[in-house]
């Protein structure tokens, strides 16, 4: 009888720690491990079409929140030029599971199909909500409307399949939020993504400087990216092993910022918190900070020009 239950431990303890090596770092998630595949999705469109919005919401920075809640969203975005493959950091998730912190994750539809795995373990976990980045990280100031409606609608048809295939129903059907790549838009990109159904949600702190993978530069840098976090901010950071070190600035941030007795929550939740603070025209930090990546990226983030 001993023999028998010493076998179910060990299986039970076996079958954790298969579990946990289904959510490690693996050579496929690396930069450039998965061959390009610049094909459009199998379904160009979402069988699920958001209502259009009422009216044209402009681009929320962050939300005023009314009650002194100390509330705040971390965000990452999870992306992918045209021409490349990137990298999905599980260290990053590994570390938000860990601590059980809510998070939105900005995902381009063909970087959803690069690592399409793990998006459906991400869309089983409660703690994450996935939001659009565009299907291959398309300049919303720059895209023709056609253009803009494609990298759009193949992101939302992305995000639908794999929701089928992982066969996950108490999950949104398509993603409502939208995120801007190179934060950038024209108002008449605003109208596009205000009439597909989708609120588009910036950031008031850019989180990441530089490269993090010195310790003691992270914890200097969290010590700033504190500083500049109220409640209603919204965070930006990235998960797709772009830029270095990531992993050592988040960690220090929610540090500093859990003892400031600050909660994370989700975009969503916060955004029924209080009120939206808007821009017309997206930035990073000062109005115009941005204009530089057109020339620099063009409008399909691939160095296309026209």
């Amino acid at each position: 009888m001993k023999k028998y239950f010493m076998t179910i431990i060990f299986i039970f303890l076996m079958s954790g720690i298969l579990y946990a090596d289904e959510w490690t770092q693996n050579n496929s998630d690396l930069r450039r491990a998965v061959k390009n595949d610049k094909t459009p999705p199998t379904r160009l469109e979402p069988l699920t079409k958001l209502k259009p919005l009422n009216e044209i919401e402009g681009v929320i920075r962050r939300v005023k929140i009314e009650n002194g809640e100390k509330v705040i969203a971390i965000t990452f975005d999870m992306c992918e030029l045209e021409t490349t493959t990137t990298g999905c950091d599980m260290n990053i998730i590994n570390f938000l599971r860990e601590k059980k912190i809510p998070a939105t994750l900005f995902m381009g539809g063909k970087w959803m199909r690069t690592h399409s795995e793990r998006v459906k373990q991400i869309m089983g976990e409660k703690i994450f909500e996935i939001g659009n980045h565009n299907w291959s990280h398309g300049n919303c100031a720059l895209l023709s409307e056609k253009e803009l409606k494609n990298q759009i609608l193949w992101t939302q048809s992305e995000y639908e399949l794999l929701r089928e295939e992982a066969g996950i129903e108490d999950i949104n059907e398509v993603p409502e939020l939208f995120r801007l790549p190179y934060g950038r838009n024209s108002e008449k990109s605003l109208k596009t993504i205000s009439d597909l159904g989708l609120r588009i949600i910036q950031w008031d702190v850019a989180a990441e400087a530089g490269d993090n993978t010195n310790i003691n530069r992270a914890k200097r840098n969290a010590k700033k990216v504190a500083a500049m976090t109220k409640s209603g901010s919204i965070l930006l950071f990235h998960a797709n092993l772009v830029p270095k070190g990531s992993l050592n600035l988040l960690r220090e941030v929610v540090k500093e910022l859990e003892n400031q007795d600050y909660v994370f929550v989700k975009v969503s939740d916060l955004l029924k918190m209080g009120i939206p603070e808007t821009v017309k025209i997206g930035y990073f930090t000062t109005p115009g900070d941005n204009k530089a990546l057109d020339k620099k990226f063009g409008i399909d983030g691939t160095g296309r020009r026209k």
